[in-house]
């Protein structure tokens, strides 16, 4: 089932608190547990977008891919342009992380700079969003 999910930067040394004004909203297909599920990935790829929000700049519009090689031997990409390489952002072991409320995920942005991110909202496709955009 495609899930809306909503990531906000973690606690870092550059922001100790946190922040709301740098993240991602991903729409992807989750399983029971919260994980990608690759197979619905395959059926429904052309609607797994991505925004990636970041403050003081454009907002960036990509997709979500899965790509052979890497850890688990497979790779979960978020790829902004799909006709240029090198424009690509990694996540870090994506399929063995659970996508739920105050878990947390790791991105490396194209520059290979890892962010950590919270899990702040997770909803089905289709779902109200609620009056404070969560």
């Amino acid at each position: 089932m495609l899930h809306h999910i909503t990531l906000h930067l973690a606690r870092s040394k550059e922001f100790p608190e946190g922040s709301a004004q740098h993240g991602y909203e991903i729409t992807a297909p989750l399983n029971e547990e919260g994980r990608l599920d690759q197979e619905e990935w395959m059926r429904h790829r052309a609607q797994c977008r991505v925004r990636r929000f970041w403050e003081n700049e454009a907002d960036r519009q990509g997709v979500l891919v899965h790509r052979p090689g890497g850890a688990g031997g497979a790779t979960w990409m978020i790829d902004y342009d799909q006709n240029r390489f090198g424009d690509e952002e990694a996540g870090y072991r994506l399929n063995q992380h659970r996508f739920v409320q105050g878990e947390y995920v790791t991105i490396q942005d194209e520059d290979e700079k890892p962010y950590t991110f919270q899990v702040v909202a997770v909803r089905p496709v289709g779902q109200a969003v609620a009056a404070n955009g969560g």
